[in-house]
């Protein structure tokens, strides 16, 4: 059985893949091409959303008490919401070290508002996503509290099955979606959409017809899923999901929840919004990493994991596991590696005190793995590695890059495949 950081570390790469895959009433085996992940606080998705046109609630952000309460005042609302701005789940059960509980707030006093938002700003806030010692609340999100009639479940995503978008809505909302997938499957409704014509009048109406919008809430929700694929396309993104997509007592449709992803490819057309990306809640060995284009998870273990592809990193995690020990992390090289990319994968690994063995799971398919060893060996040497360390490689040149790693001197243990590695490392750490 895995171990459950190896675990959730998995979860986190097969997330989005899983639910595109359950949307499609299968989950077929996928593909993950490892990116660094773009980060946006709740308040830059729904401004990206409001600057296209979708109808989100009316909002201001303060970075201090004083600011919190004047933004509170000209909302002019009935009632106020009060969110701290952190990346973390979970914020409405966590906790500030300043004593508050719950990182989300209603109130209809803008006084209120100001109290509450001197006891968030500055203080750090822990919840059941966040480390121990929880996160510091830099921002607050000031908006309006709307009502919700009714909750709706929409997304559009990229759909490989699919060569294009797809819509694909739930008229039952502001629940987990796979789960509505699994006990509903009639409730999940799919509608594909020509990338070179956009999403039709008939296709946006039917859709909100499908979601359970009638009279004139159909044509208003069909012109917010048709402003909401306008984002898409815009940002590049890869999936909006708005949950819960709703209406309110007073006939409005609203998107009042949103998760965007985004095609990293797109970066240098998308430099506004990657600019945005937020990395100080980030482990600081994950953006180091990520200067050289590695994808770094830490775990607690104690046997690194040096591979190439989130497919292989999850297994090597699993093996590991199976075989009695504990992966310290996954490090992940990606496709176009370089030299200088192994070394400081080394560098990065050997800094965490942590690490007593180091495993390397590389399957050449895009990767030479004559240039794995030939970084191997030179981290080796001027990093003079001080903890055993198994290789394993199989594909593209590997004879030429066990010949390297044969003929280098350095004390590198082979192994023939993964389960062999797995075997080999978890021992180097037993007997030493």
């Amino acid at each position: 059985m895995a171990s459950p950081l190896a675990a959730q570390a998995g979860a986190a790469l097969r997330g989005l893949a899983r639910r595109s895959a359950l949307l499609r009433g299968s989950v077929p085996a996928v593909q993950l091409t490892p990116r660094r992940w773009l980060n946006l606080q709740e308040y830059q998705s729904k401004k990206l959303m409001a600057d296209h046109g979708v109808t989100v609630q009316r909002f201001f952000v303060a970075d201090s008490a004083n600011d919190a309460l004047e933004a509170a005042k000209r909302l002019k609302a009935t009632e106020i919401v009060l969110k701290a701005q952190i990346l973390a789940g979970g914020r409405g059960k966590g906790v500030f070290n300043s004593g508050l509980k719950g990182g989300v707030h209603l109130t209809k006093d803008p006084k209120v508002v100001g109290q509450l938002a001197e006891q968030m700003i500055g203080y750090n806030l822990t919840t059941k996503q966040t480390p121990k010692d929880g996160v510091k609340v830099k921002k607050v999100m000031v908006a309006e509290a709307l009502n919700i009639s009714r909750e709706t479940y929409f997304a559009i995503l990229m759909d490989r099955a699919c060569n294009g978008p797809v819509m694909v809505g739930s008229p039952q909302g502001g629940v987990d979606i796979e789960e509505v997938a699994a006990t509903s499957p009639e409730l999940i409704f799919k509608e594909e959409i020509d990338i070179f014509e956009g999403v039709k009048d008939n296709q946006a109406l039917q859709m909100a017809e499908n979601l359970g919008f009638r009279g004139p809430l159909q044509q208003q929700a069909a012109d917010q899923i048709k402003k909401l694929y306008n984002l898409f396309l815009k940002i590049d993104a890869t999936q909006v999901e708005v949950n819960p997509f709703g209406e309110t007592p007073e006939g409005q449709v609203v998107c009042f929840d949103a998760k965007i992803n985004f095609d990293d490819n797109a970066e240098f057309r998308q430099k506004e919004i990657f600019a945005m990306d937020d990395k100080s809640e980030n482990e600081p060995m994950e953006n180091e990493a990520a200067k050289y284009d590695l994808k770094y998870i830490g775990l607690d273990g104690n046997i690194a994991c040096f591979v190439n592809g989130a497919g292989l990193a999850m297994a090597t995690c699993d093996i590991i596991s199976l075989n009695g020990g504990k992966p310290a992390n996954f490090l992940d090289l990606g496709g176009g590696v370089k030299e200088a990319q192994v070394y400081q994968a080394f560098k990065l690994l050997t800094a965490d005190p942590k690490v007593e063995a180091i495993l390397v799971n590389i399957f050449g398919g895009i990767v030479n793995c004559a240039i794995i060893a030939n970084g191997i060996t030179k981290a080796c040497r001027e990093l003079e590695l001080k903890v055993p360390l198994v290789v394993r490689l199989e594909g593209t040149n590997v004879h030429e890059a066990q010949r390297i790693l044969n003929e280098s001197g350095l004390p590198i243990t082979s192994a023939r495949d993964l389960e062999d590695a797995a075997k080999k490392a978890v021992a180097s750490v037993e007997n030493k």
